[in-house]
């Protein structure tokens, strides 16, 4: 992590402290409870509902399954696969194949396919064939509708829980990055995912303020195709324009800019083209939703009430999520806004890891459901 300010923000050693107090907190109040006969046929499950990726935990075995948001049917309507061998045959598929990705700006867009979906990768999450999904924590979006809570729990139980809890997004990345979400003391977590980027402020168990921006990860990816087929009449697909926003996207201009090969078709020749591109030509394609997102932070700390954001100003702004890993993202921030700015340690598990720690002592955390 790196530091962009003269304040004296939190180190990195004072935020794994906080980390593994919780950490300890919360295994203090697990281990306090006695297993009951039956908890061997349940498998209490997590989930970060993704646009982009779904990661699942379970009470025993931590995180154990992180795969594409996708699914893919036959002709038919039935599903073959889904996870990352869907993810293989997206937008390569003939007329007996379509590839589904259900949720958008992170909520549920096809209720059908998001429940094929969810109970293939719970299946897939169980230890033990015969057990069953009693309890489910599921994080969602803090700006959710009545209407998508209401999906995101029918598919949730049509899926096989018999008890479905929601989390809110930011919450439950705090919770995963270690912040004092308890405490009398202001905790700002900015999590960028790939349909919305969610931004809180947090004390005593509650949200203070939150802004949920369906601008993230997926709209970077749409800019940067638009951006070579506007000025380089090169069409490209999803997954290359994804594999060049991980690769060589930036927020800010790098010490070393970098290259790679990228291939598509011609709109001008129609036939297939091999383009050198740069980190330059990214962080041209993708800087005004970088600098939506910049924004959307600035707004978020003026509207925190002062005492909160003198705690700010001494802890400084986390990030998580898979946006947090755009490079030099962190520096962008720290000079728009003169805090100090950290990258969650696994920012792309954040979530999960505080969705699971919800699952694992409800009764601490009942204040933080929704």
């Amino acid at each position: 992590m790196i530091i962009f300010s003269d304040q004296s923000p939190t180190s990195t050693e004072q935020m794994k402290s906080m980390a593994a107090e919780v950490h300890q907190h919360r295994n203090g109040h697990a281990n306090g409870k006695k297993a009951g006969l039956f908890d061997m046929f349940y498998n209490d499950i997590a989930i970060d509902l993704g646009t982009v990726n779904t990661l699942i935990a379970t009470k025993r075995n931590g995180i154990v399954y992180s795969e594409p948001s996708v699914i893919a049917f036959n002709s038919q309507g039935s599903p073959v696969s889904f996870g990352r061998e869907a993810w293989q045959m997206h937008e390569k598929t003939h007329s007996e194949l379509r590839t589904v990705r259900p949720l958008k700006d992170g909520v549920i867009a096809d209720f059908e396919a998001a429940e094929h979906m969810m109970r293939g990768m719970i299946k897939c999450a169980r230890k033990k064939w015969y057990s069953s999904t009693r309890q489910m924590v599921i994080c969602v979006p803090s700006g959710i509708t009545d209407v998508e809570k209401r999906a995101v729990r029918d598919s949730a139980e049509h899926a096989g829980a018999r008890e479905v809890h929601m989390v809110e997004e930011p919450m439950a990345a705090a919770i995963g990055a270690g912040l004092p979400v308890h405490e009398p003391k202001g905790s700002m977590i900015v999590d960028i995912g790939g349909g919305t980027t969610e931004i809180a402020v947090i004390a005593l168990s509650g949200i203070v303020n939150s802004q949920s921006v369906r601008l993230a990860g997926d709209k970077l990816t749409d800019d940067i195709i638009h951006y070579f087929r506007r000025i380089h009449n090169l069409l490209i697909g999803y997954r290359t324009a994804e594999q060049i926003k991980c690769e060589i996207g930036s927020a800010s201009p790098l010490g070393e800019e970098l290259e790679m090969d990228i291939k598509g078709r011609d709109l001008v020749k129609g036939i297939p083209k091999t383009l050198r591109v740069s980190s330059e030509d990214v962080r041209s394609a993708i800087s005004q939703s970088v600098n939506l997102i910049v924004e959307s932070i600035l707004g978020s700390l003026e509207a925190t009430p002062p005492e909160l954001a003198g705690d700010i100003l001494d802890n400084g702004i986390v990030l998580a999520g898979g946006g947090a890993l755009l490079k030099n993202l962190d520096r962008r921030i720290a000079e728009r806004t003169g805090l100090p700015v950290y990258i969650a340690e696994d920012p792309l598990t954040a979530v999960v890891r505080g969705t699971g720690a919800v699952l694992d002592d409800l009764e601490y955390y009942r204040a933080v459901l929704v």
